[in-house]
């Protein structure tokens, strides 16, 4: 049996706008066709009725043929202007491994993020010396940078 990651989905308030966080901050690339999804096959596979799901996929940096993050906007969501903490059960944050976390500390910011923490770096026994921040992507959503030496 074979089985292979395909994505991370993400439900935005504005999928475009997340969109272009994630391709501006970190260079994700968008993967066509954009999607609008309806009927009812869509119906059943999420106990909603009339429901339609637009949204895109975007490669996730250092693939070709990889992983996506999936950006998908609901007809009908749930609203809910409480941000995830850290340490809620369930999905926590997406993670980038990047050269310069600084820099991207400043990219997020300058696209619309924020900061949830401080930019740490803290020697890791046997490991290394780890460089990270948690930070905030336009909709609340955590997002991990980090780099190892």
């Amino acid at each position: 049996m074979k089985v292979k990651f395909a994505h991370t989905n993400i439900i935005a308030k504005d999928w475009e706008k997340l969109a272009q966080f994630y391709i501006n901050a970190f260079g994700c690339e968008p993967v066509y066709p954009e999607r609008d999804l309806k009927g009812a096959w869509l119906d059943q596979v999420t106990n909603l009725k009339d429901v339609q799901i637009k949204g895109i996929h975007l490669r996730l940096p250092g693939y070709t043929d990889g992983p996506t993050l999936e950006l998908f906007t609901y007809n009908q969501q749930n609203e809910s202007n409480e941000p995830s903490a850290i340490n809620n059960p369930g999905f926590a944050h997406i993670a980038f491994l990047v050269d310069d976390v600084q820099l991207h500390y400043n990219k997020i910011l300058e696209h619309g993020g924020g900061a949830l923490g401080e930019l740490v770096e803290q020697e890791i026994e046997g490991v290394g010396v780890l460089t990270v921040a948690y930070m905030r992507d336009p909709e609340g959503n955590i997002v991990e940078i980090l780099n190892w030496k």
